[in-house]
Order: structure tokens, then C-alpha cells, then sequence
């Protein structure tokens, strides 16, 4: 999914696909220790995803004032 497709949602949807990523990638660790994973390239992927919503998490929140 893009930064744009996140953009659109609003914060409770992120939150549950953070959650729902973060999941996934743990999924994908424990296949790779078992050596059952088909497609090394999705733990980088889903890595890279949980980056981009965190991105746009972390924008919401820098415009809603609430720099830390």
C-alpha cells in the first residue's frame, strides 16, 4: 500500500493495519527461522510498509501540534 492510500484513512484504520503489519512481519520472521518462508523479499517489503504508515502516523500527529 502507498503513503497515498494511508493518507486517506483516518488514524483507528492505521492503527489496525500497523497492528495488522506488524503480525504479518512476525509471521514472516518465524517462517524464515523455520525455513519455511517462499519469498525472502516480503520481510523486506512489509518492513518497508510498517514505515510508510508510521510516516504518516507521525505527519498526522506533527500537524495536529503534537510535536514531542
Amino acid at each position: 500500500m502507498s503513503a497515498k492510500e494511508f493518507r486517506e484513512k483516518d488514524e483507528k484504520a492505521l492503527l489496525e493495519q500497523l497492528l495488522a503489519l506488524r503480525r504479518e512481519q512476525f509471521n514472516l520472521r518465524v517462517q524464515a527461522a523455520t525455513g519455511q518462508q517462499t519469498r525472502p523479499d516480503q520481510a523486506s517489503r512489509k518492513r518497508r510498509e510498517i514505515a510508510r504508515l508510521k510516516t504518516v502516523l507521525r505527519e498526522r500527529e506533527l500537524a495536529a501540534g503534537g510535536a514531542a
